[in-house]
């Protein structure tokens, strides 16, 4: 008599948000596979036809609840079609809403926290043993995620979260009520693990955390994170290491000196401004004010004078005035930002920042956005514009640019993080059918570092 094995459960994570939630989701994978789980093939992937539908979620917009509910609606009615299918939302909105998320989608069968996110295996065989929703949240963090199993995205880029939290109390964001106060981890895990990685063929690394250059203040050492950052600039076989994202009340010219006499820290900075009226600082609970902030990126241009420097920006704040506005235009347009993430406030119910008088009406908060959006983006064309001419480094990726099968070429970032397209002969093979093992030799493959010259 012969018996056949049940084929193994396949999974899909979804992220939505940050790179936090990027790397999160590579320790959710990480760990469905230790459990014996195995990815779903692309295609159905890309439909969400898997046994298990994992979404990591993020809290910090608005629109990130209408975004979860409106994927839980397509899911729902992929479940109905898939008997045994399982749901599970985990991240920063499943921290923060727990059981209402069942009470608005029963069709979900677990819900997990951001501290607890080693429980997930378990949480998805208890809800198939008892046939009802598991909704587990933690308060306070269970396991490090470093220590768990990770799948990687890339075998040649990595993140490494270097801290979790943080200690800050900015009155518009939720991130410190849903992750925690900030935990730092030992430089000697750190190292071990870009080590590691190296080991596995990486030749990129991006430090993480909430606050990145604040790591080191749960040990008692302000100077930590200058020292990590040669450190992990230091082990054999690194080529690029970046970081992301520092608060500028704690940048430390330290810092800038780390990133110029490391050669293997890229001229990259994400150094988020948020509004450029110190009044509008002042209630945002930001540490620091707009002259501050702009001699911190005279410094870096000084010491590293090809950085380009990206940031963040809320338009709309509660209170903010046509000059606090104006204030926050003069500032882009002093600092020369090679592109931004602009956002128009919106508010996080939780935050003192919800409860401010003066919330602005959505019309002003929209034209003012569009005019900080135009500003940016002439400001960018004449930065990308300067950019002609150079001679470049690219590590090739993995399809970064949308049109890239279409449009027979390759996509990759430049040192300094911007994204730079190369064009192919023809005859090369692109999209699905571009395997390693098909590609002559002295055809660039994702990994790979180029030299290009810029047109």
């Amino acid at each position: 008599m012969s018996t056949t094995l049940d084929a193994p459960r396949t999974y899909v994570v979804r992220t939505l948000g940050c790179q936090m939630n990027v790397h999160d989701s590579e320790h959710m994978a990480g760990m469905l596979e230790a459990a014996g789980y195995v990815p779903a093939p692309s295609q159905d992937a890309a439909s969400s036809r898997a046994d298990v539908v994992v979404i990591n979620t993020c809290a910090v917009r608005e629109n990130a609840a209408s975004r979860l509910y409106g994927n839980l609606g397509q899911l729902a009615a992929v479940k109905a079609e898939r008997p045994g299918m399982q749901i599970a939302v985990g991240g920063c909105l499943a921290q923060k809403d727990r059981g209402t998320i069942v009470d608005r989608a029963p069709w979900v069968d677990v819900v997990f926290g951001t501290h607890n996110l080693d429980v997930l295996p378990a949480l998805l065989e208890r809800a198939r043993h008892n046939e009802r929703a598991q909704v587990e949240i933690a308060e306070s963090l269970q396991v490090f995620p470093s220590t768990l199993p990770t799948r990687r995205e890339s075998v040649y880029a990595g993140w490494v979260s270097i801290s979790v939290g943080c200690n800050n109390t900015c009155t518009f964001c939720i991130v410190p009520h849903l992750r925690g106060k900030e935990r730092d981890r030992r430089p000697g895990e750190v190292l071990a693990e870009v080590e590691a990685l190296v080991s596995q063929g990486a030749i990129e690394v991006t430090l993480l955390g909430q606050n990145v250059n604040s790591y080191g203040v749960e040990f008692g050492d302000r100077l930590a994170f200058g020292k990590l950052l040669r450190a992990v600039g230091a082990v054999p076989g690194i080529e690029r290491v970046r970081f992301t994202s520092p608060h500028p009340a704690a940048f430390t010219d330290d810092v800038i000196a780390a990133m110029a006499q490391t050669p293997t820290v890229m001229p990259q900075l994400h150094m988020p401004l948020q509004s450029g009226s110190d009044a509008v600082l002042r209630a945002m609970r930001r540490s620091y004010r707009s002259e501050k902030f702009l001699g911190i990126l005279q410094r870096v241009r000084a010491a590293i004078p090809d950085a380009a420097i990206t940031t963040d920006v809320i338009v709309g704040f509660p209170g903010e005035t046509e000059e606090d506005f104006a204030q926050t235009l003069r500032v882009v347009e002093a600092a020369r930002f090679s592109s931004a993430f602009t956002f128009q406030y919106s508010p996080r119910p939780g935050t003192p920042a919800a409860d401010l008088p003066d919330q602005l009406p959505k019309a002003v908060v929209q034209e003012r956005y569009e005019r900080l959006v135009a500003l940016q983006e002439r400001i960018s064309a004449e930065e990308h514009a300067g950019q002609v001419g150079r001679t470049v480094e690219v590590l090739v990726a993995e399809g970064e640019g949308r049109k890239d099968g279409a449009t027979r070429r390759i996509t990759g970032r430049a040192a300094d993080n911007r994204l730079v397209h190369l064009t192919e002969p023809a005859t090369v093979p692109s999209g699905p059918d571009r395997s390693a093992e098909e590609l002559a030799d002295d055809v660039a493959r994702p990994g790979d570092l180029v030299t290009a010259t810029v047109t």
